[in-house]
């Protein structure tokens, strides 16, 4: 059996009738990421692609900015991830001090303000670019939908993929337990194919969008965020100030644009 699915005894009630069954559920583990052997956060995670995962948490952390400072990254004997820098290269003392603990649900505790991405990163995302037609928009989540594999074994998992602004394509997906791990795997692929910025791609999630996965976006230079599911209104206000397009609600032929809808093609006046 995969090792992000798990095999479990249940007992099942159909029409006021019960039976022994077996069911298929998603994993959920804690990983422990480690920088130079020094333990800097735990994750509750679906295993699979856990180096992409740890390489993704410290880029959108703003802990690594570019993969020559890496060394090496290895699986230590405790079963975590282990990053070993680049000769000359250091994270500051007090990064560690901030003992980070991430959940599968909520992403990065404490880490609820505009001001403290904006002292982050300072994205420069431009205004009009990439351009993005509606039906581009329209047809994700079906795309998305067919490249989720655990899913369709478990429905327990979320789902983020990245794909061409202007084809659609769909170019990498991630499955996990947690929506913030899926869309670390993601950046952490493409921090180590040295494919950043994405400023020529489309983010797009299966469920929910929360202020962690706007942060996310804008550390990795995307500019379009979609999602199946609703936004928070702190990640409404964070792509308004960044001017990042965040739609939402994607289903069908209808979806809301938030933030951003000067790169919709076809969109009509401007946002407030």
């Amino acid at each position: 059996m995969d090792r992000n699915i798990a095999t479990l005894p249940i007992r099942c009630f159909d029409s006021g009738k019960a039976a022994e069954a077996q069911d298929l559920v998603a994993v959920e583990e804690p990983l422990q990421i480690s920088v130079d052997g020094r333990d800097l956060t735990v994750t509750m995670r679906t295993p699979g692609q856990d180096k992409e995962l740890a390489l993704g948490f410290l880029f959108s952390e703003g802990l690594l900015q570019r993969p020559e400072q890496v060394e090496s990254i290895e699986r230590h004997e405790r079963g975590g991830i282990d990053i070993r820098l680049a000769s000359g290269v250091a994270i500051e003392p007090e990064r560690f001090a901030r003992n980070f603990y991430m959940t599968s649900s909520c992403g990065v505790c404490g880490k609820a303000s505009i001001d403290a991405l904006r002292l982050a990163c300072s994205p420069d995302l431009a205004r009009d670019y990439p351009r993005v037609s509606a039906p581009t928009i329209s047809a994700l989540p079906e795309r998305l939908r067919m490249a989720q594999s655990v899913f369709d074994r478990t429905g327990g998992l979320h789902a983020a993929g990245l794909f061409d602004a202007h084809s659609g394509e769909l170019l990498m997906s991630r499955e996990d337990v947690g929506r913030h791990n899926a869309v670390d795997k993601l950046i952490g692929a493409a921090f180590f194919g040295k494919l950043l910025p994405l400023d020529r791609h489309i983010l797009f999630l299966s469920g929910r969008v929360s202020f962690e996965l706007v942060q996310k976006a804008l550390m990795a230079g995307i500019a379009v965020v979609g999602a199946v599911g609703a936004p928070s209104s702190l990640a409404v206000d964070t792509a308004r100030r960044f001017g990042l397009t965040l739609a939402g609600f994607v289903r069908g032929k209808r979806f809301n644009v938030y933030s951003g809808a000067a790169r919709v093609e076809g969109a009509v006046g401007t946002e407030s």
